[in-house]
């Protein structure tokens, strides 16, 4: 399908975050603003969360005829992932994009849109979360002081890096020590590979890389791209091993205290930023492995077969539909075919 014009290209995604400064995602205070609200995210600038967001948060501010100002705060300004997401239970930000692998501390359902290779391709991805599975992981949610302010943001399909070893074959991944997000899905798949997982907040992952404490770490190609860990890695394996997704959250209290059109203006905004994100990320997808290997990463094509009979051959899969239940379970299947 032909993907629609936007004004952004690789250039502007990927420009260094002199190209794009922080002050310059931050919307500018407006004047006579009834309702000045946050707007958290732990990306760099150039990511398409950001800039798309902005996008979202310029229109919206337009449509209210400035009576909604929503500040965007990127790469993690406001803290850590886990300190931003008890902010935005407690109400102190109002809006927060968090990958759903991170989500599912809080609400474990949410974890299971990264059960490991259950999702093929993109077709998958989106019949699944656009469809019954995302509205039983946006309804689990609800439960809680947040909610799901739009569809899903598109993280990408995550592949394992390193600067000490090529990972070919799942025997490979034998003691690695990578770096893993605060979230038990992706923990328990690198420890049924037999890796060595460590749960190390994105903030820090740079520095860990950079000091040795890890030997690698997996996170979809932007995120590699624009956090520069390049810089630290060697290798990129593509072994596509889980997909993530990020959910644009609100607190609930703060948000059913603005005025319904208010309300119906942000998540029609959000939403189609959404949609415009997620044909970033696939356009980026099919240019940032040449652009990586110009600075210095070599990638390897992994044979997905073998890592999927591993975890197979384990009880990573019987423990994970325990763990989500029947109901949940059976909508992935729906998508993904028998699992285990």
């Amino acid at each position: 399908m032909k993907q629609p014009k936007t004004g952004l290209t690789r250039r502007s995604i990927l420009a260094g975050a002199t190209a794009l400064p922080l002050f310059s995602i931050a919307t500018r205070r407006a004047d006579a603003a009834e309702f000045e609200l946050k707007y958290a995210t732990g990306q760099d600038p150039t990511h398409p969360v950001n800039l798309r967001a902005k996008e979202a948060l310029e229109r919206i501010r337009e449509a209210t005829s400035g009576r909604v100002n929503i500040k965007l705060f990127p790469a993690n300004q406001l803290g850590s992932d886990t300190d931003l997401l008890a902010q935005v239970r407690n109400g102190s930000v109002e809006f927060f994009n968090l990958s759903s692998l991170i989500l599912s501390t809080f609400v474990p359902v949410s974890g299971i849109t990264s059960v490991g290779f259950a999702f093929k391709n993109y077709e998958d991805v989106w019949k699944a979360m656009d469809g019954e599975l995302g509205n039983f992981i946006r309804a689990e949610i609800a439960k809680t002081p947040i909610f799901t302010v739009s569809k899903i943001w598109d993280n990408g399909f995550r592949h394992v890096t390193s600067s000490t070893r090529e990972i070919k074959t799942a025997a490979d991944l034998k003691g690695f020590k990578v770096r893993v997000p605060a979230a038990p899905p992706l923990t328990s798949l690198f420890k049924a590979l037999d890796a060595a997982p460590a749960p190390i907040n994105f903030n820090e992952v740079y520095t860990a890389l950079q000091t040795k404490v890890v030997e690698g770490q997996e996170n979809p190609l932007a995120i590699i791209a624009t956090a520069r860990l390049y810089e630290v890695q060697k290798t990129c394996s593509l072994t596509g091993h889980v997909w993530d997704g990020y959910w644009v959250l609100g607190n609930k209290r703060a948000f059913q205290k603005l005025p319904a059109d208010v309300q119906q203006i942000i998540t029609r905004e959000l939403d189609k930023s959404a949609t415009d994100q997620r044909a970033d990320v696939a356009r980026l997808n099919t240019s940032l492995a040449t652009d990586l290997k110009a600075k210095g990463i070599s990638f390897l094509t992994v044979p997905q077969e073998d890592f999927r009979s591993k975890l197979a051959s384990t009880g990573f899969y019987g423990e994970w539909k325990s763990k989500y239940g029947n109901a949940a379970w059976d909508l992935l299947e729906k998508v993904s075919g028998k699992l285990g």
